[in-house]
């Protein structure tokens, strides 16, 4: 019987090592922090890993999820500077940094976090006009960020972002924005248009102006080059008239029959190529146009000298005159005289 009572006394005292054990080894996971009360006091912190405490005067208070963590901001209604009525949500991402404050200074700390990023949206959008609020959303972000952060540090929270998911105008709202955007888009359009009309009219301007300006330097370059022409043709007109005279004053009757010759040839040729002549006819002796050209002749054997080869003159033929009143010949024009 002792026996058996002593083996009784030895399982208990096993029982309560086991259970000593038990109540005094703590094992924290990663990502977590366990806060630890002795007599309702806190006391410490328990990192992730095995710990031990000390059973039956010390437990573990709040079991504390130090991960980054999202909270979405449900829908609600904002009125901004002028008066328009929007709808809001967002996500805020936030961690905490220290358990004990985490668990003892505030109680039900997502739901503080909410309404706390709830309020300052409200008063955040609230300050702004309706195209600055829509305009500058990254605006907004950081200025939620910095309100909610400063407000939950004392919580040992750290707020690591606060994004504005959606804005929603009121619908009547959002059609009059997408007119004034189409009136002012179709403003802009017109604007453009007159630019580009005014700036093509400018350029056209200046190409007729440039064009006018080379025109008439053109005509003027023209008119210099023509009357240079016409002076030089008239210097050698003069030339040739002075030699013609000279000769004529040395009693040589030759010069002036080929000086008449040329212009009655040049007449001639005129005559033949006028645009309104069709049949020309020509009331002229032969024998007259081939004096001129005997006279011609004459006058270059006394250019180039009497031993020049010359060809002898064709017979003279006189054709029977037509029946003329008058006659045709030219009285200016006398035939070449015989060479002795």
């Amino acid at each position: 019987m002792l026996l058996e009572a002593a083996d009784y006394v030895v399982i208990g005292l096993v029982l309560l090592v086991v259970l000593v054990l038990y109540a005094g080894i703590k094992t924290v996971p990663q990502g977590y922090r366990y806060t630890i009360e002795r007599f309702g006091r806190y006391t410490r912190t328990l990192e992730p890993g095995l710990n031990f405490i000390i059973p039956f005067f010390e437990r573990i208070g709040a079991r504390m999820n130090v991960m980054e963590q999202v909270l979405d901001v449900p829908t609600q209604e904002v009125i901004t500077k002028d008066n328009a009525s929007v709808s809001a949500d967002a996500v805020a991402f936030y961690q905490v940094l220290n358990a004990a404050q985490a668990a003892y200074q505030v109680a039900n700390l997502e739901n503080a976090i909410l309404n706390l990023t709830m309020t300052n949206i409200r008063s955040v959008m609230g300050s702004m006009d309706l195209d600055e609020l829509l305009s500058n959303r990254e605006v907004i972000n950081d200025r939620l960020l910095r309100v909610v952060d400063d407000a939950v540090g004392p919580w040992g929270i750290k707020v690591t972002r606060v994004e504005i998911k959606d804005i929603q105008p009121p619908t009547d709202l959002v059609d009059a924005m997408g007119r004034q955007m189409k009136a002012e888009r179709e403003k802009r359009a017109q604007v453009l248009e007159a630019e580009g009309f005014r700036n093509a009219q400018i350029l056209r301007a200046e190409g007729a102006k440039q064009s006018a300006i080379l025109e008439a330097e053109g005509q003027r370059e023209a008119a210099y080059r023509e009357a240079e022409a016409r002076e030089r043709l008239a210097e050698a007109e003069a030339k040739a008239t002075k030699m013609v005279s000279e000769a004529i004053a040395a009693g040589d009757i030759n010069a002036i029959n080929y000086f008449v010759a040329q212009k009655y040839t040049e007449a001639m040729a005129s005559i033949g190529t006028a645009p309104n002549s069709k049949i020309v006819l020509m009331p002229m002796e032969a024998s007259s146009l081939i004096g001129s050209l005997g006279g011609i002749g004459a006058i270059a054997r006394e250019v180039f000298g009497d031993g020049a080869q010359t060809p002898p003159p064709p017979p003279r033929h006189r054709p029977p005159a037509p029946p003329r009143s008058t006659p045709t010949g030219n009285p200016f024009i006398q035939p070449p005289r015989p060479e002795e």
